[in-house]
Formats: C-alpha cells, sequence, structure tokens
C-alpha cells in the first residue's frame, strides 16, 4: 500500500509541471502522462477496496472472538447478546452511567445470562448408611480353600463320681463331640457405566461406584448376620430358635430369651428389671465380655428406665466416640434389630466373639470388562462369605411377650 501512494505522489508531482508545460504550448507529452495517472489511479483504489474488505473480515473475526470469551469456551451465544452487553460496559466505562449496565440481568440469557456460570464441586455429597457392628462384634475367620468352615464342638463334660477305697470304679460318661460347619455364600454387584462417562466426568466415576458397591456389601453382610434366613446368606442369629429353659437343660443351637412382662411392651412397673435378668443368666465366661445390641428406636425407650432409687440404667459415654453404657456393659446399634412389638426380639445381651462366627473367602473381588457390552464398561464385584451361631450359651435375647 505505501508503495502504491509513493507512486501516486510523484505522479501527482509530475502532473504539476506538465500542466505549466501545456499552457506554454506543449501537446502530446501531458496526455501520455494523465492516461498513466489514471491508470495507476486505479489500481491504487483496487488496492484499498482490498485492504477494505480484509479490515471488515478482520472485524468479523473480532466479533466472533468476543462472543467465545463471553459465552465461554465453545459457546454459541447470539452476537446481538454480544453487542449489547459491550455496548453497555463501553457507556458505564465512559461516561460512568449505569443505566444500560443495569438493564442486564442473569436471569434472563440474552440479558446477561449467558455469561453466568455455576461452579462445578470437585467434591460430593455422599448418602451415609447405617453399619452394622456385627463384623466388629463376631469372631472371624478366613479360608482360601473349600466353600465352607468346619470347626469341633466340645459338647458337654466328662463324667467324674466320688469313691471309697474298695468301690468299683466302672467308666464314667464321655464327653460329646460335634462338627460347627459354616458354608460361605455369594453376593454381587454388576454396574454398568459408559466409557464416556469415565473419560468425561468431572469425578472419579470409578472409585465413586467401587465405594458404593462396598458400602452396600457390607451392609448387606451386616443385615444377614443378623436376621438372615441361611437361604443362599448368612443365617442370623435371630432366625434360630429360641426357648426360656436355662443353659443346663436347653438343646445346643437354641438361644435363651427372657420375656419382656408385657404382650406388647416392657412391664408397667420396674420394667428394667429383665434387663437385670439377662445380664444375670449369662454365666461369667461370657458375662466379663458381654455388651447390648439393639436399635436406636429402642434405645430412646431404654435409656429412660430407672432402678428402685430412682437412678437411670443407662450411662452415657463419658468421652468422645466411647458408646453408652447399660447396666455397666457397652451399648452396640444395629439398626436391623427389630423395634419392640409383640413377640418381637429387640435386644441381645452376651459376648458376641463366642456367640456368632463369620467366615470370609478372599474378600471382595472386582473384575472390569470393557469389551462384552460396548460402550459400556461393566464393573463386576462379589465376595463370598457366611455366616452362623457358634455358642448358643454366649447371648441371651430379650423377647417381647408376657
Amino acid at each position: 500500500m505505501m508503495h502504491v501512494r509513493t507512486r501516486r505522489d510523484a505522479l501527482l508531482r509530475g502532473v504539476s509541471g506538465l500542466e505549466v508545460k501545456e499552457d506554454k504550448g506543449g501537446g502530446g507529452d501531458f496526455a501520455e502522462l494523465k492516461t498513466a495517472i489514471e491508470g495507476y489511479t486505479a489500481e491504487a483504489k483496487k488496492h484499498a477496496d482490498t485492504v477494505a474488505d480484509m479490515r471488515r473480515e478482520l472485524d468479523e473475526i473480532a466479533k466472533k472472538q468476543n462472543r467465545l470469551v463471553l459465552n465461554g469456551a465453545g459457546g454459541g451465544g447470539e452476537e446481538k447478546t454480544d453487542v449489547a452487553e459491550r455496548k453497555a460496559l463501553s457507556v458505564f466505562a465512559r461516561t460512568g452511567d449505569e443505566a444500560e449496565l443495569k438493564a442486564l440481568s442473569v436471569g434472563s440469557d440474552p440479558d446477561g445470562g449467558y455469561v453466568v456460570h455455576s461452579v462445578m464441586a470437585q467434591s460430593m455429597i455422599k448418602r451415609i448408611y447405617d453399619l452394622s457392628p456385627m463384623r466388629r462384634l463376631s469372631r472371624v475367620e478366613t479360608i482360601t480353600i473349600g466353600d465352607a468352615w468346619e470347626e469341633p464342638l466340645d459338647l458337654d463334660e466328662s463324667g467324674a463320681t466320688w469313691v471309697g477305697e474298695q468301690t468299683a470304679r466302672p467308666a464314667t460318661d464321655t464327653p460329646g463331640l460335634g462338627m460347627l460347619r459354616v458354608p460361605v455364600h455369594e453376593i454381587y454387584a454388576l454396574q454398568k457405566v459408559t466409557q464416556r462417562l469415565i473419560d468425561d466426568a468431572a469425578i472419579d466415576v470409578g472409585g465413586w461406584v467401587t465405594g458404593k458397591v462396598n458400602d452396600k456389601l457390607a451392609r448387606a453382610e451386616g443385615a444377614a448376620c443378623v436376621s438372615g434366613d441361611g437361604v443362599l446368606k448368612p443365617k442370623g442369629f435371630l432366625a434360630y430358635d429360641t426357648a426360656a429353659t436355662a443353659d443346663a437343660s436347653r438343646a445346643r443351637g437354641v438361644l435363651q430369651h427372657f420375656a419382656s412382662g408385657g404382650a406388647s411392651d416392657f412391664a408397667a412397673s420396674n420394667p428394667g428389671d429383665v434387663l437385670k435378668n439377662m445380664v444375670w443368666g449369662l454365666r461369667t465366661p461370657y458375662r466379663q465380655n458381654g455388651a447390648w445390641l439393639m436399635n436406636s428406636n429402642t434405645a430412646s425407650r431404654i435409656d429412660k428406665f430407672k432402678d428402685g432409687n430412682g437412678d437411670y440404667l443407662w450411662r452415657d459415654g463419658m468421652t468422645s466416640g466411647a458408646p453408652p453404657s447399660l447396666l455397666g456393659y457397652p451399648v452396640e446399634f444395629d439398626e436391623g434389630m427389630p423395634d419392640v412389638a409383640a413377640n418381637a426380639l429387640p435386644i441381645a445381651f452376651g459376648d458376641f466373639r463366642q456367640a456368632y462366627l463369620i467366615v470370609d473367602k478372599a474378600g471382595v473381588r472386582w473384575l472390569r470388562d470393557p469389551y462384552s457390552d460396548k460402550p459400556h464398561v461393566l464393573l463386576y464385584a462379589y465376595r463370598r462369605v457366611g455366616g452362623g451361631l457358634a455358642n448358643s450359651e454366649a447371648l441371651k435375647l430379650l423377647k417381647i411377650a408376657a
């Protein structure tokens, strides 16, 4: 462009001189030079038009870039939105007039809402479930081969008799043996997740699914260890038969229960007496490691019980995280325990480590399959676990009955 202007200026200077020459009688040289000037002028105009077109294209590109900035990367907002917002900001910056600026609002996308974006958190508010304490309270054994745990049982005692010097000594009773068998059962979870979600999500989807499945497996195990029927799952201690008879006269595998004193509730007077009966009904070898198990609804009733002196039977934990105590023994909470109702068994007391056995095989196993169901990734988890009553003398139950 500068080259064209230089040539044009030179030609104009030449024109001035030729005009003087023509006045003195010159002729053909002027006409020839005039034609050349007109040619150069046309060429300069063509270059000027080209430059104007380029400027218009650059302005359009600048407008598009401004819209991308205002609407976010990849946005496609309307051009009038961009113009209105820039005009309002420009007027405010030059004059301080907020009239047009105040007309913009978040509630309307064309009036400014396009440029307001939510902030995605890097964390997630997780739903928290109640976990059973059964695994922590019970005895846990791990196997690597086979599909069941077997353990000899000492069923009774040996016979012994006092004799005199000359008294015959026939054979005394021999102790009997039994066999405890706890089979392991399988529980699984299969989660389908698209590969794109795994790749593009703002959170760790795989880690989130893994945590949810592990939590569900743990809760399912806890529920089965309390009340499972033993069919394709562990048999919970509440699923075993109960009787009111004492240890010496009750068959092994049958739990002793204590009646509450009311057909559908505790006794109207001295309701805490049955809890004391449960404590003293548990023999000394088990009582020293005794613990209570109930749900929160039952605990809300028990913590109001008083003895004959007006003192509460319930004691809250003295330090943070310490469990409360009832009659001097710790209280554990399992929301899978039943509420107080007719014929329900809402409270257990005993040495759970002696009473109940949980059998693990290899823990939780995970398989990741990105091939079988494209575009999904299959996250398959399973575990094998069993549970059963090991010692029926180490646990006592409260039964809501008259």
